[in-house]
């Protein structure tokens, strides 16, 4: 939810909601692929219902992030109060909820929908609908809301509203003959929205009279309130000085500050059911509130508790290390401040002998991984080095216990491993049919097994099942080079299989490079350690001897290059005279090389850990 300004930012206040506009509020979340124009939709409401003065108002004003606004993708979830008076004279609450449409940030789409009866569904006129655009959707059904299609764009040369109602009628099984036509871009249709919300999304249910019964939605650090908690109210209603509990965590606060975001934060009086607003409370740490607790009134406390949200499970690890080992308390200051808006992100401290002292990372995905090492290096002025991403492994040992394994170099002895199981995916992709060959291809050669494989119109839809270890690398970039950007790709993960896994060690001049390491399927194995050498043997200078690259399964070499070494010529001060001067010579500087080789260290520069760490194509 949009990160507050300080409290001088809030001086003005709301009446106080009463019992006669209960009917007339309506909570909605914008949901869609990426791209199709929730967040450009999301302004055009704003501006139409004049919640931001024209002189404020910004592109994706709801996006507060740089970085959302750069990638021009959204986040984190977002919330805005609109008042609208409608055609029939009425009065309107509209609490909107801006989602995000990237599969690495589902769980702020499933929160968000849970604090809302309805949605909106926007679908791209000239490229219907996309792989996330099911999945959303599924997700608003699963949360039982009212949906309204929209579709955007319908000023592009390319648009065909027709073929795209058809095309949700075939695909979601949704209703789209009144479906509403805008352009979010230029304002066409805006007013049919709005309509439209008031007209055929349901308003809440809830009872004034009845004990309080909230849903916190999310929770953040605001360096001069303290922890910012959003409610949904679904019974009873909330007062400034009210004494609450977390049913949850069973801790008890008094609330300081109650309002609603307009977006700016506006302090009300109280909340009543069915509204969306805020709290502050001196609660001192973001991991004090569970996102999806029940908060009731300590001495009148509600009998049922609301059924929650399941916490953000990391899929994807990787290690973060400092480039300047000086600047690891500056890193581990930077993850604690991070951790605090982000629940689903995870670390621990961990240290490697290549690269020192660093931390252990728990991400949703790549996105998200990507987004927070650039976070970290550009609000916090960080030089970091990612190690390869792995995922979480199961590894049953013949004693019979299972342990999980996060990262490949902690891997235990192989005689004591009965099997090492894996995460597999279920993959939905979209693609134009001139890409068909290509997309199953490359799903073959990642170890997919076909599920489905059905028509969209002009378009193939494919379903697979993955382990997620060959999807972590480089597969969604693949997938979008192969179909020139046009194919789309959601997943969620489906369960843990058994599989022939193996771990690659990396030597360099027989020292194994902890870093390096990685599971990977034993058919695989050749041509993962053949590429990573040669790799190697690209970014590491040469040194005054010969050093040897190897990739290694235990004790099995399986590929090697070799750096050759930087020789001086020592035969230089010979004019002429016996060769067996010269071969002299020759033979006490290869003596000093081997000995050289014995004893010496190869300095692996930082660039070269770097390199060689990324995603391999």
């Amino acid at each position: 939810m949009r990160l507050p300004l300080s409290p001088k930012a809030s001086p003005c206040y709301s009446p106080p909601m009463t019992s006669h506009t209960f009917e007339n509020i309506r909570n909605f979340s914008i949901v869609a692929h990426i791209d199709h124009g929730k967040s450009t939709l999301a302004d055009r409401l704003i501006q139409q219902t004049g919640t931001v003065a024209a002189r404020d108002m910004v592109e994706q004003v709801l996006d507060s992030m740089d970085i959302e606004r750069e990638r021009g993708i959204t986040i984190k979830a977002q919330t805005v109060r609109l008042d609208y008076r409608a055609k029939d004279g009425k009065d309107y609450i509209l609490n909107l909820m801006d989602t995000p449409g990237h599969v690495d940030f589902a769980y702020e789409v499933s929160r968000s929908l849970a604090a809302c009866e309805g949605s909106l569904l926007v679908v791209d006129a000239s490229q219907g609908v996309e792989a996330q655009t099911l999945a959303n959707v599924y997700h608003a059904l699963d949360a039982g809301h009212e949906i309204v299609p929209v579709l955007n764009k319908i000023d592009l040369p390319a648009a065909e509203p027709d073929r795209i109602k058809q095309q949700i009628e075939d695909v979601i099984g949704l209703d789209a003959s009144n479906a509403v036509p805008i352009s979010a871009k230029t304002g066409i249709g805006i007013d049919l929205v709005l309509e439209a919300i008031v007209t055929r999304l349901p308003p809440p249910k809830g009872d004034e009279s009845a004990p309080l019964k909230a849903l916190l939605v999310d929770s953040w650090y605001d360096a001069y309130l303290g922890v910012v908690v959003l409610v949904r109210i679904i019974d009873g209603s909330m007062k400034k000085g009210q004494k609450i509990k977390m049913i949850g965590t069973n801790a008890h606060y008094e609330i300081d500050k109650i309002g609603v975001f307009k977006p700016k934060m506006l302090d009300v009086p109280q909340l009543g059911p069915g509204e969306i607003g805020f709290i502050t409370a001196q609660i001192k740490q973001v991991a004090d509130t569970r996102v999806g607790d029940t908060i009731t009134d300590e001495r009148k406390s509600c009998t049922d508790v609301l059924a929650g949200f399941k916490p953000a499970q990391p899929v994807v690890f990787c290690g973060l290390f400092p480039v300047d080992a000086a600047q690891f308390d500056d890193l581990r200051a930077a993850m604690g401040r991070l951790r605090l808006n982000d629940a689903s992100f995870s670390y621990e401290m961990e240290s490697s002998a290549a690269l020192g002292f660093g931390f252990r990372c728990g991400f949703l995905g790549l996105l998200h991984l990507e987004i927070i090492q650039e976070r970290l290096q550009r609000e916090f002025n960080l030089d970091l080095i990612a190690t390869a991403p792995s995922v979480v492994y199961k590894i049953g040992m013949s004693a019979g216990d299972v342990i999980e394994l996060h990262n490949p170099a902690d891997m235990p002895d192989v005689m004591k491993i009965a099997e090492i199981q894996e995460p597999w995916i279920r993959a939905t992709i979209l693609t134009p049919d001139e890409y068909l060959g290509s997309v199953l291809k490359l799903c073959q050669d990642r170890r997919g097994l076909q599920i489905d494989l059905n028509y969209v119109g002009k378009r193939a839809m494919v379903v697979y099942d993955l382990p997620l270890n060959e999807v972590v690398f480089d597969f969604y970039d693949r997938l979008k080079s192969i179909s020139k950007g046009y194919a789309s790709f959601d997943y969620n993960i489906t369960d843990y299989r058994a599989g022939d896994l193996v771990k690659m060690s990396v030597l360099v001049n027989a020292e194994p490079v902890d870093a390096l390491s990685m599971l990977v399927h034993r058919g695989r194995a050749d041509m993962r350690g053949r590429a990573m050498v040669e790799k190697l043997k690209d970014l590491i200078p040469p040194h005054m001897f010969q050093i040897p690259i190897q990739a290694a399964i235990g004790g099995k070499i399986i590929a090697r290059e070799t750096v050759r070494a930087l020789r001086k010529d020592v035969t230089a001060k010979c004019y002429g005279g016996d060769v067996s001067r010269k071969r002299k010579l020759l033979e006490k500087q290869k003596e000093g090389k081997k000995k050289m080789r014995q004893f010496g260290r190869v300095e692996i520069p930082q660039e070269a850990f770097i390199a060689a760490l990324k995603m391999d194509s």
